[in-house]
């Protein structure tokens, strides 16, 4: 059973804004989450059900998985410091 991955605009802006290798780097891990959306690795973030994070080298993808209709949305993508900032807007 395959999700479907799907980008929030803001998090494929922030993706643009990084550099083209990291954001190879990042795309393949995404990629992979349409397969295994809870790879070993990933992380359950606190207070907000079915959204996860995955370390790609210093940046981090925050996403959020849907089990109902199999879809696997990034939220967010950025440096260790800054991703987790403002995450419900």
């Amino acid at each position: 059973m395959s999700y479907a991955l799907e980008w929030k605009p803001s998090a494929r802006s922030e993706l643009r804004s990084i550099d083209v290798s990291v954001r190879r780097r990042i795309l393949a891990t995404v990629d992979q989450l349409a397969a295994e959306p809870r790879p070993t690795g990933s992380v359950s973030l606190t207070g907000s059900p079915g959204w996860r994070r995955i370390r790609v080298g210093g940046h981090r993808v925050v996403y959020e998985v849907r089990d109902d209709v199999l879809v696997v949305l990034a939220l967010r993508v950025g440096p260790r410091g800054s991703v987790y900032q403002h995450l419900t807007d």
